[in-house]
């Protein structure tokens, strides 16, 4: 499993595009990666041909785990003999157990009861030297409910003998229906215990115990149902399955929420020198870039600043192991609409070593690409503040979810045209028409307090409002 980004740490296989005893080239694509992120083909790193697939389809695994054996191209992929064992069919090639024939097996487990005293198979075999390791073991244990020998490793037999297990209620996943330790582990964390024998009937019992309902048999651990969905036709509505964007986004938010302390501050900001600067250099700006003067550029450079001045905001907290991260650089996150398809967060690398114009390009790129589908992994992780922008469809205020693991996230609303107050030069108040929006922040409060918060949001108002953005533009 590749390092798929800087954050990923592991990875679901899509889908293979080959199969095993296919050639493949180097560079051709190789496998489909979902990561929380973003989902990636992988080109294979060498030319050759298929020997085993390790990770089936579904399957998430660490980064760095074997995923592909490839051999030298034309390298047969062997039988089943010797081709590499998974690891769901391995308990150990030291391990590795003896089918024990049926004459041996009667002489393990003899039908009738050895008289006192009568050589038993096992001390004769063991003088001998002519019963297996495994025949030693065996001559221990209890014999197998099944009226076929079982083809059982030591360590499986010690697994299921320690925890009253009955193997019948087992179905085995190694090669040829054979029972292995995760098989025996997996039932014993699903709670499936053998059935027990019913005790011995006490010789005076003070009262007939009620009669008992027989107790079902524990089927092998499976996959939770999905619940059936009501008719469609009944409500006239329609079920669809949810895409894997989709799926991310609701369990990277659900994880957000459990994980931060959530608050949400708010702050208004007279955003009239803004515009009267935006207006004054729009036409010219979209010509010599080819995209629009909105406002997110000013306010992501004003959010820079404030984060220097509050580097807490600029953050990472680990509660788990009673730390926090402080970022010696800014690269921003910014939210991108993905046409109402979805929601991802690209990074503007190194945003505090940009002027404003830089920032404004790298913003159009990144929502650009984003849309197109053409935003790596690194594009969309590594972030350390984030920033959203639901002004331009419309929203009056807005308390958005933490983009854990950063500390705090701002949303940017809609700014119109309000009346307001305003002190003139000398002191007079008077009512004024003014570019007015509101500025929310949602931050983590186990990272810092309410009054860092406030304090963040005054600096970014104070800049938004006092800078010379004529020089800023320039």
């Amino acid at each position: 499993m590749p390092q798929l980004g800087e954050t990923v740490t592991e990875g679901t296989i899509l889908k293979w595009a080959i199969q095993v005893g296919d050639t493949i080239a180097e560079d051709e694509v190789l496998v489909e990666i979902s990561t929380d992120k973003v989902d990636t083909e992988v080109p294979s790193p060498v030319g050759g041909t298929i020997l085993e697939i390790l990770v089936p389809e579904g399957d998430t695994v660490e980064v760095g785990v074997d995923l592909v054996v490839i051999g030298e191209a034309g390298e047969s992929t062997g039988s089943a003999d010797d081709a590499p064992a998974t690891e769901a069919e391995d308990d150990g090639a030291e391990e590795a157990p003896e089918e024990i024939s049926q004459e041996v097996a009667e002489e393990l487990h003899p039908a009738s009861e050895t008289p006192a005293g009568a050589d038993t198979g096992f001390e004769a075999g063991q003088a001998s030297g002519e019963l297996s390791d495994e025949e030693v073991e065996a001559f221990f244990e209890e014999p197998s409910p099944a009226s076929e020998p079982q083809l059982l490793s030591p360590v499986v037999r010690k697994l299921i003998r320690e925890n009253d297990v009955d193997i019948s209620q087992i179905s085995g996943s190694g090669q040829g229906g054979r029972i292995t330790r995760k098989d025996v582990e997996a039932h014993i964390e699903s709670g499936g215990t053998a059935e027990s024998e019913p005790p011995a009937e006490p010789e005076e019992p003070a009262e007939a115990p009620a009669p008992q309902a027989p107790q079902p048999k524990a089927e092998p651990a499976q996959e939770k149902p999905k619940p059936t969905p009501a008719p469609a036709a009944a409500s006239g509505a329609e079920t669809v399955d949810l895409d894997r964007l989709r799926v991310r986004i609701a369990e990277n938010n659900i994880k957000a929420k459990r994980t931060a302390a959530h608050v949400w501050t708010s702050v208004e900001v007279d955003f009239e020198r803004v515009e009267r600067v935006r207006q004054a250099h729009k036409a010219a700006f979209k010509s010599d870039e080819g995209f629009s003067l909105t406002y997110l550029p000013f306010i992501s450079r004003a959010v820079i600043d404030a984060l220097k001045a509050y580097p807490v905001v600029n953050s990472a907290f680990d509660l788990e192991n009673k730390t926090a991260t402080f970022y010696k650089k800014i690269d921003l996150g910014i939210a991108i609409d993905l046409n109402q398809e979805g929601l991802v967060v690209a990074r503007v690398r190194n945003a505090d070593g940009l002027r404003m114009v830089g920032i404004a390009r790298e913003i159009a790129d990144l929502a650009s690409r984003g849309r197109s589908g053409d935003l790596g992994i690194d594009d969309l992780s590594g972030s350390t503040f984030t920033i959203t922008n639901p002004g331009p469809f419309g929203s009056f205020m807005s308390a958005p979810i933490i983009n854990v693991p950063n500390v705090a996230i701002l949303s940017t609303d809609t700014i119109t045209k309000r009346p307001t107050v305003v002190t003139t030069a000398d002191g007079q108040d008077m009512i004024a028409i003014r570019h007015i929006g509101y500025l929310g922040l949602s931050w983590d409060h186990r990272a810092f307090d309410g009054s860092t918060a406030v304090l963040f949001l005054r600096r970014i108002k104070e800049n938004i409002e006092t800078w010379d953005w004529e020089q800023e533009l320039a």
